[in-house]
C-alpha cells in the first residue's frame, strides 16, 4: 500500500496570496457585502448547548458498555467537539461578541474548550491569525506541514498514518516552529482544562474521560469532518490553495466549509458565508471546490499529486511579526 509516491516538494510562488486582492475587488463591486460584518448573536447560545449536551453525555456513558463508548465517543461525542473546535475557530476572529468584547470572546473559548479535554483555546488565536496574515509563508503559517511531515508521510501508507496521527502534528507543530512563551490566560486555559480533565476523571470514571478525550482525538484524524482540515489549502488543482466545500456537513461545522468566502472575509461569521457566495457568485462558482469531504479524505490518501506536500508555499518574508500581527 505504500509504493505510490507523491509529490517531492512543495508549490513555490511568488504570487500574493489571493484573498486580500479578491477582497478589495469585491468590496469594490459589493460593497453591501461590509453589512455581513459582525458578530452573530446566537453563536454563544448554540455554543453553550453543544457544552451542555456533552456534560450530559459524559455523566450518562460513565456506566455503559466500552464498546458503546467507543462508537458514540466516534459517531456523536466526537462530532460535538470538533464542531466546538470550530466554534473556537469562530471565537478566534472574536465573531461570539464581537471586536469591542474580546474578553468575553476568550471567556466563552475556554468554556468551549472543556468537552474537547486538550487545552488550546487561548493559544489557537495567535496561530490562527498568522495563518490569514502570512499565508503559505515559509516560516509564518504554522497550518502548513513541515519538511520532515512530508518527506516521510509521503506515500500512500504513509498519508494514511498520517491522517491517524494528524491531532498530534496540529497540535505539536506550532511549537517546534513557531515556539512562543505562554500568556497568563493560556496558563490559565490549560490549568482549568487539565482541572476539569481530572475531576471528569475522579468523579466520572475512566468510561467518561475516554469519551471525552476520545471522541475529540478519533474526530480530528480519519473522520467525515475531518476532512475540513485537508480540503481546506490543499491543492488539489494546481494554482489554487485555497478551498470551499458546499456539502452538507456545513451545517454543525459553522460553515467552515466555505473557506474562500471565510479568508476573503474573516469578519463575516460563518452563518452568513453563504450569502458571500450568493451576493458575489462569479468570484466563487468558477473557483474549483470540494461537495464530500470523505471523498477528500480518499484522494488524498490515494492520489499520488496530493499529499502533505501538496500546499503552496511562499518564500519566508522575515518579518517582525509581533509588531506586525498588533493590527490583526
Amino acid at each position: 500500500m505504500g509504493q505510490h509516491v507523491s509529490r517531492t516538494d512543495f508549490e513555490w510562488t511568488e504570487d500574493q496570496e489571493p484573498h486580500a486582492p479578491r477582497r478589495k475587488e469585491i468590496l469594490a463591486k459589493y460593497p453591501q457585502i461590509k453589512r455581513l460584518f459582525g458578530y452573530d448573536p446566537k453563536f454563544k447560545w448554540i455554543v453553550t448547548a453543544m457544552v451542555l449536551t456533552q456534560l450530559l453525555m459524559l455523566y450518562l456513558v460513565k456506566n455503559w458498555s466500552w464498546y458503546t463508548v467507543l462508537g458514540l465517543a466516534y459517531c456523536f461525542g466526537g462530532v460535538i467537539n470538533h464542531s466546538l473546535m470550530l466554534a473556537i475557530h469562530e471565537i478566534s476572529h472574536n465573531l461570539a461578541f464581537g471586536h469591542a468584547r474580546p474578553m468575553a470572546n476568550k471567556i466563552l473559548g475556554i468554556f468551549a474548550n472543556l468537552p474537547i479535554g486538550l487545552p488550546f483555546a487561548c493559544a489557537f488565536k495567535k496561530y490562527h491569525l498568522e495563518h490569514h496574515r502570512y499565508q503559505g509563508d515559509d516560516e509564518l503559517d504554522s497550518d502548513i506541514p513541515t519538511s520532515l511531515e512530508a518527506k516521510l508521510f509521503c506515500t500512500t501508507g504513509g498519508k494514511l498514518l498520517w491522517l491517524f496521527l494528524q491531532p498530534l502534528f496540529y497540535a505539536l507543530r506550532p511549537v517546534f516552529t513557531r515556539p512562543r512563551s505562554p500568556t497568563k490566560l493560556e496558563l490559565f486555559n490549560t490549568v482549568l482544562q487539565l482541572s476539569f480533565n481530572f475531576a471528569v476523571f475522579y468523579f466520572l470514571g475512566a468510561k467518561s474521560l475516554v469519551y471525552m478525550l476520545g471522541g475529540s482525538l478519533l474526530a480530528m484524524g480519519v473522520h467525515p469532518v475531518a476532512g475540513h482540515f485537508i480540503s481546506e489549502h490543499y491543492m488539489f488543482k494546481k494554482g489554487f490553495e485555497t478551498y470551499s466545500y458546499y456539502g452538507p456537513l456545513n451545517w454543525i461545522t459553522f460553515n467552515v466549509g466555505y473557506h474562500n468566502e471565510h479568508h476573503d472575509f474573516p469578519a463575516v461569521p460563518g452563518s452568513r458565508l453563504p450569502q458571500v457566495r450568493a451576493i458575489a457568485p462569479e468570484y466563487y462558482d468558477t473557483l474549483p471546490h470540494h461537495d464530500s469531504w470523505v471523498k477528500v479524505l480518499f484522494d488524498f490518501v490515494t492520489d499520488p499529486d496530493v499529499g502533505p506536500y501538496a500546499r503552496v508555499k511562499r518564500q519566508a518574508r522575515g518579518l517582525d511579526v509581533d509588531n506586525s500581527k498588533k493590527s490583526l
